[in-house]
């Protein structure tokens, strides 16, 4: 049973914090934060300690990086304007060494060479008529989830349940999919923070049979139109650095590489690096 990230604010009378505590993946995540650092990192660490996590992540801001430095944080990515427009650092500390491990950074790293070598211009022409796009509302929850079923045999968060889905739904996120004969067969959604306005285009899956269309990408189009309209300009998404097509589909609707986060979240069957990428809506 996937154990459930939550979200514990922490409001002392010399910091603030938000913290996502992520039992699953065995990792804590700052969202956000403001006052001492000091103190902050200090109470960041008895977190991790109390709940024996592998792994934190912070987000942090450029005026932080040289204390987050001195506390032992290294910078594996960034999400450019996430901040109201200012650039986020993703600093890590691990705790253990099997979780700083890796044996295909370099395999990886030659993914990212080639993609970079595509066309950006390859949109392939549209999916036969029997498919429809259509956004994705909490009646269709149970679809949703069986569509995660088939797969994710593993992922990060619970998506095989549908009352999950409904919860993510009625908290702002947004879920297109594409049905074939009244079933989904392809969706993606858009996270919002409605605070820093920014959005992350996440959960993408379509099953085999149907990936020659060229539907995710498609989806993701309509998604960014969605948040253009909502006046959020900052898009990012996190594509596991094994998967070449869901990296390929993301360069080519002009995301850009901002880093890879090592032994980052459990996905299929193993932890998984995963690749940042990041788009300005503001400019396209």
């Amino acid at each position: 049973m996937n154990q459930l990230a939550t979200t514990v604010y922490i409001d002392e009378s010399s910091y603030y914090l938000e913290v996502c505590l992520d039992p699953f993946n065995k990792r804590i995540r700052v969202d956000d934060y403001r006052g001492n650092l000091k103190q902050l990192l200090s109470k960041v660490e008895e977190l991790v300690h109390e709940h024996q996590s592998e792994k934190l992540i912070i987000k942090g801001r450029k005026e932080d990086i040289i204390p987050f430095f001195e506390f032992g944080l290294q910078p594996e990515g960034m999400i450019d304007r996430y901040f109201h427009g200012s650039d986020a650092y993703l600093l890590t500390k691990y705790y253990t060494s099997e979780r700083k491990k890796n044996d295909h950074w370099v395999t990886e790293d030659g993914m990212i060479h080639s993609i970079y070598q595509l066309n950006v211009n390859s949109q392939k022409s549209l999916p036969p008529k029997e498919y429809e796009l259509r956004k994705v509302n909490e009646s269709c929850a149970d679809d949703l989830s069986t569509l995660y079923k088939h797969v994710f045999q593993i992922y990060p968060t619970p998506l095989h349940d549908p009352a999950y889905i409904k919860k993510t739904m009625k908290e702002g996120t947004i879920y297109y999919g594409y049905y074939y004969k009244g079933k989904i067969v392809s969706a993606a959604s858009a996270e919002l923070n409605l605070f820093y306005k920014n959005a992350e285009l996440t959960d993408c899956a379509t099953l085999t049979e149907h990936r020659k269309y060229g539907l995710m990408k498609l989806i993701l189009i309509e998604l960014e139109k969605e948040l253009k309209q909502k006046g959020i300009y900052c898009a990012y998404s996190i594509a596991r650095a094994l998967s070449f097509g869901m990296n390929a589909v993301l360069f080519q609707l002009g995301f850009a590489y901002r880093g890879r986060l090592m032994n980052n979240v459990y996905i299929y069957d193993k932890l998984e690096n995963m690749n940042m990428w990041v788009k300005d809506l503001a400019s396209c």
